[in-house]
């Protein structure tokens, strides 16, 4: 079994990352344009590389400390697959954001001298391909080698066996699994058990860390340049977009590509990741609390995820092929892409019903009862559908964004014709839009995760959270062509080229806003599947063993819901932080922009450029002060709140946190992808006698500054916020379950808080 492993995932990996050095250099190689081009993408580039690396440097420092609190804490093996993920996380983040800032430019320079959309979509195509190629292969390659080096090489799978076969052995009923855990294997400096599980969690923790301060610093970044171009660009001086006088307009662009691509790669690497872990820590919990003994079977549960993830990865490379190596594409840039992620879809359903076959025909044991005892109904076939299940509610999902999203409906149609009445009723409109929204995507992930358990159990809801996400760099591939048009779109207005360049360029943009919020739809979709099945391993990870067959939170025992509430307010709190940290960079950026036009005279006629550098300089110091707190409050607080009350209040928190998250996500990136497009149906002219300049684009303006922060700082998050959550739970309740404030005064007073 484990030759397959090999087989199937190194060659996936092989392959996405030699597609992904072709594409690179395939697209460096293309011609920049003319010399003014030249200047602004080169600029572009260079304050995108001293931003990243100058967050990389704060990361680092932050990373170090939490990889030696994870090294005394939980377990050397841990820190080092912590090591592990946040190198791979970082990479993806590094490799894209320098592909969008070669990519941009010669996109604009395609539009210019081909006047083609189809192949113009291609260089923004190839451009994002490279970071969906790299998202999904680093994923797979981190996890890997985290498997085949602890897995196999230390034998912490074999360790799961042992663990199981004491269960059997010793049927302690009443006692703690911690307890059990005492009879074999290694302990950590505390004197706590280790396992794979933990180790497993390192790994998705190094992941979530890189991807929490990537989509933070960059979107706050890129959202307070935007904010302040806008603001003072487009509503005060009524100046077109990215116009050259604009101050912020570098800054601008710069942001695109350190937060909607940088962001966004170590975003939904870590969302890859964290589905697929979860069904492997998953499956070696359940076997190391007897719910079922045929190791056959555990090999099959633990590989499954990875395999799978592989087929998709190769999946992907057939569907990214079909736009990258066509000849001609058509003008129909929607139905390109929509085309391109089916066939990855399509091709990874098919071969997930093969690969399921294949692992699960031969365990179970001959009278099905190893099946029975984890939920399959469908016998081999059952994680396959339960994955099924999570790709068909992706889709579904995209599809209502796209609805919410997309000009070329009612909804935002609606917001558009509403700022023709003033800002106001535009920013009413688009958050009953945001609202509304909600509704639908949640009945949908309900659907998925009654059916996946149905057929599979607990573990088919994780199946179904790997599902949604198994052809990620076909989607991640789509998402990133979106920043990478509209830098073009940008460098196309600050070069001076003609109309027909800049049509070209916000068409390509358009249908970025949208796809872009069906990302963000699969990444929250895919988190809340995950974070229920972290969930049930965080709870196998303390409850006695008697308890398994009802394993259960007692949402009426106060503790746990005292923990629920504070859960559900704190996507809230953690929102509100991050939009401050927006408001406070734009409010500076603002003044910038005003004061260079108020004193540099000659500014407003385009006699002379402003100064890029200072506004550079703002967005970079605010998006890298303000992160910080955000981000390690989130890091912390399942920590604190589990040394002081216990892992049932850390249960409730858990819980509460991925109810109110999915649903503000849901919000935030539907919302503000509707106030966007709203703004560019307008500036298509659809709304009879409005147009740039008009009053109803200032309205429309105000309505997309207002969605900036929602749909690329906070929404993007909260995915994250959840997993990171989890994860540190997960990987640390077996040291706050033991030692815990209000565990020790019970057991030192002899006070029973009935809790």
């Amino acid at each position: 079994m484990e030759n397959l492993l090999l087989i199937v995932v190194g060659i996936a990996v092989i392959l996405a990352v030699a597609y992904a050095a072709f594409n690179f250099f395939s697209v460096k190689k293309l011609e920049e344009g003319t010399e003014r081009m030249q200047e602004i993408g080169s600029a572009i580039r260079t304050g995108a590389n001293a931003f990243i690396k100058y967050e990389y440097k704060i990361v680092a420092i932050i990373g170090a400390v939490v990889a030696v609190l994870v090294f005394v804490i939980i377990s050397w093996q841990a820190a080092i697959a912590f090591i592990i993920g946040a190198v791979m996380s970082a990479s993806a983040g590094w490799v894209g954001m320098k592909i969008a800032t070669y990519a941009n430019v010669r996109v604009t320079n395609r539009a210019r001298e081909s006047r083609d959309l189809g192949k113009t979509l291609k260089v923004a195509f190839k451009g994002g391909s490279v970071m969906g190629l790299c998202v999904a292969g680093f994923a797979l390659l981190g996890a890997v080698i985290v498997y085949l080096i602890f897995g196999l090489g230390a034998g912490q799978i074999e360790q799961v066996v042992e663990i199981g076969k004491k269960v059997a052995e010793f049927k302690l009923i009443g006692k703690n699994f911690m307890d059990l855990q005492n009879y074999t294997g290694p302990k950590n400096f505390i004197g706590l058990p280790v396992n794979f599980t933990m180790t497993l969690s390192g790994y998705a923790l190094g992941c979530s860390i890189i991807a929490m301060f990537n989509r933070v610093g960059g979107g706050i970044y890129t959202k307070a340049a935007d904010m302040g171009a806008d603001l003072v660009g487009k509503t005060e001086e009524h100046i077109p977009e990215d116009d050259p006088r604009n101050p912020a307009t570098i800054a601008d662009n710069v942001g695109d590509n350190v937060g909607d691509v940088a962001g966004l790669g170590s975003d939904l690497l870590e969302s890859y990741v964290g589905a697929f872990l979860s069904a492997v820590m998953l499956a070696g919990e359940m076997f190391m609390h007897k719910l079922f003994v045929d190791t056959a079977l555990l090999n099959a549960l633990m590989l499954f995820p990875l395999v799978f993830s592989g087929c998709g990865l190769l999946a992907c490379i057939i569907g990214i092929s079909y736009i990258v190596l066509r000849p001609n594409l058509s003008k129909n840039v929607h139905m390109e892409l929509n085309i391109a992620t089916w066939i990855s879809a399509g091709v990874t359903v098919v071969a997930g019903a093969v690969l399921g076959y294949f692992m699960f025909k031969n365990v179970g044991g001959t009278d099905g009862k190893g099946f029975q005892a984890i939920g399959f109904r469908a016998g081999a076939f059952s994680p396959w559908l339960a994955a099924v299940f999570g790709i068909v509610a992706g889709i579904v999902i995209g599809i209502i964004s796209e609805y919410y999203t997309s000009y070329d409906y009612k909804p935002t149609k609606g917001i558009a014709k509403a700022s023709k009445e003033g800002a106001a009723l535009t920013i009413t409109q688009g958050l009953a839009t945001g609202m509304i929204s909600c509704m639908l995507p949640v009945v949908v992930l309900a659907v998925a995760i009654f059916g996946s358990y149905a057929l599979a159990g607990m573990y088919g809801v994780a199946c179904a959270a790997f599902g949604m996400l198994s052809f990620v760099a076909a989607t991640v591939s789509v998402d990133t062509y979106g920043p990478i048009s509209d830098n073009a779109g940008g460098i196309a207005e600050m070069s001076y080229l003609d109309e027909g360049v800049r049509e070209i360029t916000d068409k390509l943009d358009s249908v970025g806003n949208t796809t872009a919020a069906i990302g963000k739809g699969f990444a929250i979709g895919s988190a809340s599947f995950a974070a229920l099945s972290l969930m049930t391993s965080y709870l196998f990870a303390f409850q006695e063993i008697n308890l398994i067959e009802e394993l259960m939170i007692n949402l009426i025992n106060p503790m746990t819901l005292c923990g629920a509430l504070c859960g559900a307010a704190l996507p809230y709190l953690f929102s509100g932080m991050l939009i401050n940290a927006v408001a406070k960079a734009a409010r500076k950026m603002v003044d910038e922009v005003r004061r260079q036009f108020n004193e540099i005279k000659g500014l407003r006629e385009g006699e002379v450029l402003p100064d890029y550098k200072t506004c550079i300089e703002i967005s970079s110091s605010g998006s890298i002060k303000e992160m910080r707190v955000p981000c390690i409050m989130c890091i912390l607080f399942p920590l604190v709140t589990g040394f002081i009350f216990g892992p049932m209040f850390v249960a409730g928190v858990l819980m509460g946190a991925t109810i109110s998250a999915i649903m503000l996500a849901i919000f935030c990136g539907n919302s503000g992808g509707a106030w966007d497009n709203a703004k560019k149906y307008i500036e298509t002219g659809s709304v009879e006698g409005e147009g740039k300049g008009s009053p109803a684009h200032d309205a429309s303006v105000v309505g997309d500054t207002v969605g900036d922060p929602l749909k690329d700082t906070v929404g993007p998050s909260l995915d994250i916020l959840i997993k990171i959550m989890s994860t540190i739970s997960l990987a640390t309740v077996v040291v706050f379950s033991k030692y815990n404030l209000f565990g020790l005064i019970e057991q030192y007073s002899g006070w029973s808080m009935g809790f």
